[in-house]
């Protein structure tokens, strides 16, 4: 069946029944759980809607996927970072987790085609004495500190801290910009910018 005639930019709306069936108003059919990741790695926005009240329940959704592709053989989540995330639920950072993670995906997604050159080129770096996931594990670790940098501030003493801590490792990071990590000093400036707009929003939330 033909597709509806939609505007640039319109979301496909997706009806979700009392049945826990899924409707795809733009293809006029049924769908499941795994059309619709599909349809996201398509880069088909769509928005989930009850079907009986209009209400939006497309997070909802959305976690449903990430479960039902968690419960097959290769996960993508480690064990580490779930219980981290969950400990998270109902803390005091729980409103700055969401821009951080948002950020850091974005910076990740930015450079994908970059990630995959690397992959595809695993076994040439394992030749020449490169640990396979070190650049990965490198950014990992430059994004925990940003992040954790980020964090003191909330704390009564803890903007002078990160002061401190920033100038102090300045020359590690002068010294490391020409290193192959795969991470280049321009990356870590925009999370850092990215980061510190986060803040400012925070802030005028707790005024």
């Amino acid at each position: 069946m033909a597709k509806k005639s939609r505007l640039d930019g319109e979301k496909i709306v997706i009806k979700k029944y009392a049945n826990r069936r899924l409707y795809n108003t733009d293809s006029s059919c049924y769908v499941t759980l795994d059309d619709l990741a599909s349809m996201i790695k398509n880069d088909d926005d769509f928005v989930v809607r009850d079907a009986k009240s209009g209400e939006d329940i497309t997070h909802t959704v959305l976690t449903q996927i990430i479960f039902e592709e968690e419960s097959k053989e290769e996960t993508l989540l480690p064990i580490n970072f779930l219980r981290q995330l969950i400990a998270l639920y109902g803390d005091g950072l729980q409103k700055v987790v969401p821009g951080y993670l948002e950020s850091s995906m974005a910076a990740f997604t930015q450079n994908q085609e970059k990630f995959r050159d690397f992959l595809g080129s695993n076994m040439a770096n394992s030749a020449a004495g490169v640990p396979p996931m070190k650049p990965f594990e490198e950014m990992a670790r430059q994004n925990m500190e940003i992040f954790e940098k980020t964090m003191s501030m909330f704390s009564p003493f803890g903007a002078g801290r990160a002061a401190s801590e920033e100038e102090k490792s300045e020359p590690e990071q002068n010294s490391n910009e020409g290193s192959d990590t795969g991470v280049d000093s321009d990356q870590l400036t925009d999370l850092k910018a990215q980061l510190a707009a986060m803040q400012a929003q925070i802030n005028n939330l707790q005024k």
